[in-house]
């Protein structure tokens, strides 16, 4: 079983950089890629970075790639995005997320998601 909890998020002025972090209490860690997704206000959960269940195959979302940056610590069982240069569009509640399936973008392809972390952005 996977038991996702994101920490880590928090207010933070536009141009700063923030570092979430997500473990799982499970045992099983090492076999689920894993995701992060968020959700502003009034949108759609969309995903922002995954990860394969290695670390060796990463995706972005094309506008967040060279800002954002997804990691994994097999070890602690723990995933991480770090976030570099924030701006006034980045405001949401992230979210981790695992999935069996591989390395995937679709919120549809996960199986198990933590509670979600505010990440506000001042200007």
């Amino acid at each position: 079983q996977v038991h996702l909890v994101e920490s880590g998020g928090g207010l933070v002025q536009a141009g700063g950089s923030l570092r979430l972090s997500c473990a799982d209490s499970g045992h099983t860690f090492s076999n689920y890629a894993m995701g992060w997704f968020r959700q502003a206000p009034g949108k759609e959960r969309e995903c922002v970075a995954a990860l394969s269940r290695t670390g060796g195959s990463t995706w972005y979302e094309d506008k967040l790639r060279g800002r954002f940056a997804i990691s994994r610590d097999n070890a602690k069982n723990t995933v991480y995005l770090q976030m570099n240069s924030l701006k006034p569009e980045d405001p949401a509640v992230y979210y981790c997320a695992a999935t069996m399936s591989g390395i995937r973008f679709t919120r549809t392809s996960y199986d198990y998601w933590g509670q979600g972390t505010q990440v506000p952005v001042s200007s």
